[in-house]
């Protein structure tokens, strides 16, 4: 009951894109998603399923969560992309430095060859 208050809050709370486009695109056919909702909406005859009923609500939140979670885990992913890139670049960079460092001495002597 606490999570679906704190879901109904957080509504007010998201932008016109969440509101709007729905996270998951359903991939299944017209027909199927007929289907689909039609044994939804029938009474359940299995103890287990009578009981899953009681956390239908809950199936926003946990779309939300696991987007959250790729969310989390893309970020990361790039995060690690960029740390690594950003090393080679450091590394180029101290190449450079380096040969450009040399050079100048070698240009300073007064006979480089």
């Amino acid at each position: 009951q606490r999570i679906l208050r704190l879901a109904e809050m957080c509504r007010r709370l998201e932008t016109e894109e969440e509101k709007v486009l729905p996270f998951y695109p359903s991939s299944l056919a017209e027909w199927e998603q007929q289907d689909a909702r039609r044994v939804l909406e029938e009474t359940p005859s299995e103890p287990l399923a009578r009981a899953m009923q009681d956390y239908v609500g809950l199936e926003r939140f946990w779309q939300r969560f696991n987007k959250v979670k790729l969310d989390e885990v893309a970020l990361e992913r790039a995060r690690a992309a960029l740390a690594s890139r950003n090393r080679q670049l450091r590394e180029l960079l101290q190449q450079y430095l380096a040969g450009a460092a040399l050079s100048r001495k070698a240009l300073s002597n007064p006979h480089p060859l």
